[in-house]
């Protein structure tokens, strides 16, 4: 994003805040982490008042990837990027309980919640349950992956889907065969996503002879009976 788009009042700050967390990201992360924690670091630097106003900058760089981590299960030693909550916070040079404090502290000004999609590295969409799962107007939850290809086709068309997970598939197909031949790994790419676009709520797509399906999330995951 350009500097321009960052108030100016919170320039320096965003400035100091963005080198460390790209440093960071650089030596224990990714790129796709950097981008979404520089996502989650405008969006702050664009709230009225900015609450980095106060604070220090390497406190809230930690919370800001502390928060990004934890809603990416980047604690979770199976991950391809994995780190304790602790390690995480020592690499700041702050203790487990300050960082955790400034990432409860952001996730509740952002709302930010386990798979939400705005906040899901791209390359975990195609496994964020929340991404797929939506409410027919006969009130049924389906997961749009196993709808046929016109429905899928017509919710990515009105944005509401990230991709088609067929044409995905063929893409994977394709890059290992790639792989297998040049004896290269390749990342699958993933559309990014536009931060500038807000989230939708409530928003309807028609399909002729169909079912309708409304983009509209709980904010926490649902609870479910295993009663019989």
């Amino acid at each position: 994003m350009p500097l321009s788009s960052i108030p100016i009042a919170m320039r320096e700050k965003y400035e100091v805040i963005a080198s460390i967390i790209n440093d960071f990201c650089d030596q224990y992360l990714d790129e796709e982490y950097a981008d979404l924690s520089m996502r989650l670091l405008e969006k702050l630097c664009r709230k009225r008042p900015s609450p980095l106003l106060t604070g220090k900058p390497n406190t809230w760089a930690c919370g800001i990837v502390y928060a990004i981590g934890s809603t990416n299960f980047l604690f979770d030693r199976t991950q391809p990027y994995h780190m304790t909550a602790k390690e995480l916070a020592e690499r700041f040079g702050l203790s487990k309980s300050t960082a955790g404090s400034k990432s409860g502290e952001i996730c509740k000004l952002m709302k930010i919640s386990t798979f939400d999609p705005d906040w899901t590295l791209p390359s975990k969409l195609g496994d964020n349950p929340y991404v797929w799962l939506f409410e027919t107007n006969d009130g049924l939850v389906l997961d749009v992956r196993y709808a046929p290809r016109d429905i899928r086709e017509a919710l990515f068309n009105a944005g509401m889907i990230p991709f088609i997970p067929d044409d995905r598939a063929d893409e994977v197909q394709q890059q290992k065969a790639e792989e297998t031949e040049s004896g290269e790994v390749l990342l699958a790419e993933v559309p990014p996503q536009d931060p500038d676009i807000p989230k939708k709520k409530k928003e309807q797509v028609i399909i002729e002879g169909q079912i309708s399906f409304f983009d509209e999330l709980p904010e926490e995951p649902p609870e479910v009976s295993h009663e019989r």
